[in-house]
């Protein structure tokens, strides 16, 4: 017959191995619910919102919060937007759908967040970032994706005679050569890259 001491000492080592499972199953589970948090592409139902908001993206001249630049007006809900450089990020080069046509898509939003593709229209400034085009409501430029802009980068043409600081003359596409317009240095607020 066990003695009230060995009879608790099992019980409690019962118990410790008992909570030790639960919590390395609990663990487990965490572990596995971020795993799939962060393996997760986004859901049309994400791709949606993200359409939504940004459709509603505009400068902020609400009168409040003048901080932040920008605003999306989502029924009541105002969500005001900050961001390190423009809201609107190009981030793929796409072939619209049914045509020929290029468009640059931004933001996550794939044929749904696109605008023309107008090679003539990029923009490279002493900073060396790329912009183009967008939409008037949304502060009428973008900034093109580093990576994109790495990629469309060797079909900027200097010209010979020209200081390193001034921005390309030409971009090459698709078999022509593009006078850039550089119509968009007015908008463009540049500041060195940190």
């Amino acid at each position: 017959m066990k003695t009230r001491r060995e009879w608790v000492d099992t019980e409690m080592k019962i118990r410790r191995e008992r909570v030790d499972t639960e919590m390395k199953i609990r663990r487990e589970r965490v572990d596995t619910e971020m795993k799939t948090q962060r393996e997760r592409k986004p859901s049309s139902r994400d791709k949606q919102f993200l359409v939504f908001f940004f459709k509603q993206l505009r400068k902020n001249s609400t009168g409040r919060y003048q901080e932040f630049p920008y605003v999306s007006l989502c029924g009541r809900e105002r969500n005001f937007v900050r961001c390190d450089d423009l809201p609107i990020v190009f981030t793929h080069l796409i072939k619209g759908e049914g045509s020929e046509e290029e468009l640059l898509s931004y933001c996550g939003g794939g044929d749904k967040l696109a605008v023309r593709f107008e090679p003539e229209r990029l923009f490279m400034p002493e900073n060396g970032r790329v912009y183009h085009p967008a939409s008037e409501r949304s502060g009428s430029v973008g900034l093109v994706k580093s990576s994109l802009a790495f990629e469309l980068s060797p079909h900027f043409e200097y010209l010979a005679s020209s200081p390193e600081s001034d921005p390309p003359s030409h971009f090459h596409w698709n078999g022509k050569r593009f006078r850039l317009t550089n119509e968009l240095s007015s908008l463009i607020q540049t500041e060195e890259p940190t």
